[in-house]
């Protein structure tokens, strides 16, 4: 679930610094805003899928076919001219580009292999949406994802080998903040013309649209976990257009701060991405694995309930299971290689960061099973509930028209109710008094109490009464407080107002034998009030 996770955060900071850099690479001007325009597309990516859009099969496959059909060309062009056939001018080639300044052996050698092949491992990343997406198909559902697969795996080889194979020719080189390897080829092969700019802005379209699909998959998993008491519960609710608005959220905010952090760039964040890629592989080949052993013990026509689905006897279970475990082992090869290859290169905060968000969830569990626990009624009797003190206090600053509307709700409640004054003067001391009495018909039965304290603190002498009400005069009882506030209707008007009453709930909230009630007195905004 980590790996998943952090795999999603980074397909979409990924697919949006390289969509950025594809914009950059065709118009170099707009390079120094590239960490504003990749901001900029995640919050409208997010946008979107707030709005509830769903995926269309149209929206991505307009993109992607015209990006794949660009690139094949651009390749062909770049093959003929390769073989010099009709005529074409040969491909330039830039021997001078980077100098050879030491020979490797021995170890160093093997240690930029090993290099290489966890960079070119990185071209694997992204075939997993096809299995979580299985029952996005038509069906068969299995038929048509394998046929997929296998669609994806000819075109994405053609595509890499096809550009590998020009670039090493051309002996192109990744410019740091600078050009796509894409677009130096596309641009020595066809130049800056039409067939350029085609492939440029839809190499950014498909890539934005390949970053919404972390915005598909990461609140669903959330809401998973969530659901299973791994994440807070309130990431497992949707929203008004019925879609994980809180997941959606969360993984808009954490992928624009490692925006941030890796100033888009997408060469820097491939080796986190390709670390949660791999270890997602080896994790899930090897739970399938697992779960063949378990096909196999079955006998033909028998089916059991594994206490998450419900598994029958399989021909070629065998097979599938040394499939998943060659699988398994060799992406689990990829992953120990990436990260002692790319450990320097960040991939230390994804093996950081994998045991930490486990440890998370882990804490996160014990808490609901703790609540659960405590929750539970099983061995619980009517005389383990607390009685219900017959008293009422009611905190007050002033006497106006919110507490003497916070009185005689309270005076409904109890027979016992007090008014609870804290006055740090003489003046203010009087003055209460005098206002008390002006109304002796709602004040009838309340007794007034008035503190004089000499310090501007005026919630200790308040949390002090309240406390030693409740631990002396009724010992064992649940008493209840009921706080007067304000509720301006003016957005503004909201921070000046009910700081002492959110403090005081605050303070209250520690006592496990006090009740207490919010008595809202709504005011008018100002604009209303003209």
């Amino acid at each position: 679930g980590s790996a998943l996770l952090i795999d999603y955060v980074l397909t979409v900071s990924v697919s949006t610094a390289a969509g950025v850099r594809a914009v950059t690479s065709a118009v170099p001007e707009l390079h120094q805003y590239r960490v504003i325009i990749a901001l900029v597309a995640i919050a409208l990516i997010t946008w979107v899928n707030l709005r509830g859009v769903r995926e269309s099969g149209t929206i991505f496959a307009v993109p992607t076919y015209a990006f794949v059909g660009g690139v094949l060309l651009t390749v062909a062009i770049g093959l003929v001219r390769t073989a010099g056939l009709f005529g074409m001018e040969p491909l330039p080639s830039f021997h001078d580009t980077v100098p050879a300044t030491v020979s490797l052996t021995g170890f160093a050698y093997i240690w930029l292999l090993l290099r290489a092949f966890a960079g070119g491992c990185t071209a694997l990343t992204g075939i997993e949406a096809i299995s979580n997406g299985v029952g996005a198909f038509k069906k068969p559902e299995s038929e048509n994802a394998v046929k997929t697969m296998i669609a994806m795996g000819i075109i994405a080889m053609s595509l890499f080998v096809g550009i590998t194979y020009l670039s090493t020719h051309m002996h192109l080189v990744p410019v740091e903040e600078g050009e796509s390897i894409l677009s130096q080829m596309t641009r020595h092969i066809a130049g800056r013309g039409i067939l350029y700019f085609w492939v440029q802005i839809f190499t950014a379209l498909i890539l934005f649209l390949a970053a919404n699909t972390g915005y598909q998959d990461f609140p669903r998993l959330s809401s998973f976990l969530a659901k299973d008491g791994f994440l807070p519960r309130w990431m497992q609710n949707r929203g008004d257009r019925l879609v994980f608005s809180s997941g959606i959220l969360v993984l808009a905010l954490i992928s624009s701060i490692i925006v941030v952090i890796f100033q888009a760039d997408e060469i820097a964040m491939l080796p986190l991405y390709a670390l949660g890629v791999m270890l997602s592989f080896t994790l899930s080949q090897a739970g399938m694995s697992r779960l063949m052993s378990k096909v196999g013990q079955l006998q033909p026509g028998e089916s059991t309930f594994t206490g998450v689905t419900t598994i029958h006897h399989e021909k070629g279970w065998r097979w599938k299971k040394a499939v998943n475990i060659v699988g398994s082992i060799t992406t689990g090869v990829v992953f120990i290689i990436l990260t002692a290859t790319k450990f320097l290169d960040g991939a230390w905060l994804v093996a950081l960061a994998i045991p930490v968000i486990v440890l998370i969830f882990d804490q996160i569990n014990r808490h609901y099973k703790l609540v659960s626990q405590t929750l539970s009624t099983k061995m619980f009797g009517e005389d383990q509930l607390m009685d219900v003190a017959d008293v009422v206090i009611v905190p007050i600053a002033d006497v106006h028209r919110g507490t003497l509307r916070a009185l005689q709700y309270a005076n409904r409640l109890a027979g016992d109710v007090r008014a609870l004054c804290i006055a740090t003067t003489p003046e203010v001391h009087e003055r209460l008094e005098r206002r008390w009495n002006r109304f002796p018909i709602l004040t009838e039965g309340i007794e007034l109490v008035i503190i004089d304290y000499d310090y501007r603190d005026i919630l200790t002498p308040l949390t002090d009464y309240i406390a030693q009400a409740s631990q002396k005069e009724f010992p064992g009882q649940l008493i209840t407080v009921v706080v007067p506030e304000f509720v301006p209707d003016d957005a503004f008007a909201r921070v000046l107002h009910n700081q002492t009453a959110n403090l005081l709930r605050n303070r209250l909230r520690g006592f496990e034998d006090v009740i207490i009630i919010d008595v809202p007195y709504h005011i008018p905004s100002v604009n209303e009030a003209k």
